[in-house]
């Protein structure tokens, strides 16, 4: 078992790093369409399919309630000040339902380079900058950035169901950090055999899954921080990691472009080949397919399972 003090987030600096949207007009951007000439905004009709909408992808997640896919992305890599990420919100055939979600407007939204991205009780949640932030499902309006001091470069994410967060820390320190509900962070695993540690996902029996960078090792912690399980993907590399309804694990590798498959007790098989940076994925629970961010590629690939 791993662990580190605690860094208590009080309510006063809570305060001061939330992102104060109440006090500000947030609009969240509409269904694709365009205003025709007399003046009225008029939806896309259904026999128009739109692909893409995408900038340096890195992540996505899936809203069964929607039958939607959100995909994060990047904005322009500056000088970290250029607060121009945003989420696309797709259909479950890669056609475009609204362009720009979260990001249409900039007042009273902050988010730069969204990485990892997680959704739990009508939250989505992403890591964005030395910070984990939330916003509502529902309407996209922004709740909550907890800082993370100390991180580098956080990736990936899974949240329970409590809304306790996990989140990947892969440039030194080499750490899961825990984020609870509450506000409190801390640091919940370091060191070996955390490499280069990027996806994150929780199993089915509350554990807390774990994919590197640098090596093909699958690790399961339990809620101890405590590991009690490693397993292996075909490749290295890995970026994405889903645990689906089986308890399989699928894991996608953004070095080297292949998807691998752990069934419970079983050797890792390979599912998917070829798919030029990898990054982290979702598993659409309605359709039964994986969803692939390809970063620079600005495209998002889809794996029927």
């Amino acid at each position: 078992m791993q662990l580190s003090t605690k860094i208590l987030v009080g309510p006063a600096l809570l305060g001061i790093i939330s992102l104060t949207a109440q006090a500000q007009e947030f609009s969240a951007g509409l269904p694709i369409g365009s205003v025709n000439e007399s003046g009225t905004r008029v939806a896309m009709s259904d026999n128009v399919k739109v692909y893409g909408s995408f900038h340096s992808a890195e992540s996505c997640t899936f809203d069964p309630a929607r039958n939607l896919i959100l995909a994060m992305n990047n904005g322009e890599r500056g000088d970290g000040t250029e607060n121009d990420g945003y989420v696309s919100l797709i259909n479950p055939d890669g056609s475009v339902h609204t362009p720009k979600w979260i990001g249409e407007t900039r007042t009273g939204l902050e988010l730069h380079h969204p990485l990892g991205s997680a959704i739990s009780n009508g939250v989505l949640y992403t890591v964005d900058v030395g910070h984990v932030r939330s916003f509502d499902l529902a309407s996209g309006r922004p709740l909550r950035a907890v800082a993370i001091p100390g991180s580098t470069i956080l990736n990936g994410i899974a949240v329970t169901a409590d809304g306790t967060v996990y989140a990947s820390n892969t440039r030194s320190p080499e750490v899961i950090y825990k984020v609870t509900a509450a506000g409190e962070v801390s640091t919940f695993a370091a060191g070996a055999p955390l490499s280069a540690p990027n996806g994150v996902a929780i199993d089915n029996d509350g554990n807390i899954v774990v994919v590197n960078v640098n090596d093909n090792a699958v690790i399961t912690y339990n809620p101890a921080g405590d590991v009690i399980r490693t397993e292996h993907s075909i490749e290295g590399g890995n970026d994405g990691v889903v645990v689906t309804e089986d308890g399989s694990k699928y894991t996608s590798s953004v070095r080297f472009g292949s998807v691998s498959r752990i069934r419970p007790g079983q050797a890792a098989e390979l599912v998917a080949a070829g798919i030029p940076s990898a990054a982290s994925m979702c598993y659409d629970s309605v359709q039964k397919q994986l969803v692939i961010p390809m970063n620079g590629n600005y495209a998002l690939a889809f794996i029927k399972l």
